[in-house]
């Protein structure tokens, strides 16, 4: 069940002339679950507002962005490091509880991780995605693909009203 007071905190970044981010902001909520978390639980409740294609691993120990979807990650056990935005960007600690909203474009990398971490991550519409690490070549085709990402029709958490169908309407 999710938290019924739960807003996120917002976080922008700029393109680093390798990692292109977003002019949407990354959103993470901090105890988004007020029960007990399990990958199929997040996985339900990401599907319940069409955010599917989900799967349960961990996070890559590398620079990464996807520039055909944006992201949804939720812990579920554990805690972990993440550096957010490129190698400029800002590093944030995450527990179970926490659900990240990664727009098309925003670099995101695991920086050390608990043994016991756990994550699930799903796609707006069930969106395909690409593994970019910044690399040359990769832009300006990377560019156009996040230009033409559409926002989606609900946020992964709190659906078709709030978090980012309020926050991602620049």
């Amino acid at each position: 069940m999710t938290n019924p007071s739960i807003h996120p905190e917002t976080f922008f970044f700029d393109d680093d002339g390798k990692i292109p981010n977003s002019k949407l902001p990354v959103l993470i909520y901090k105890n988004a679950f007020s029960s007990e978390l399990t990958a199929a639980k997040l996985k339900t409740h990401f599907a319940s507002n069409n955010w599917t294609n989900a799967w349960d691993n961990g996070i890559y120990p590398f620079h990464h962005y996807h520039s055909i979807s944006h992201e949804v990650l939720g812990v579920y056990a554990g805690s972990a490091l993440l550096h957010l935005g490129g190698e400029h960007g800002k590093k944030v600690n995450v527990t179970a509880g926490y659900v990240i909203v990664i727009p098309a474009g925003v670099g995101h990398k695991n920086l050390g991780a608990s043994s016991d971490f756990a994550v699930v991550g799903a796609y707006p519409d069930g969106r395909d995605w690409d593994l970019l690490k910044g690399e040359v070549g990769e832009r300006p085709k990377a560019d156009q693909n996040i230009a033409a990402v559409p926002i989606p029709d609900a946020d992964p958490l709190l659906g078709k009203t709030e978090g980012l169908r309020k926050l991602w309407r620049l």
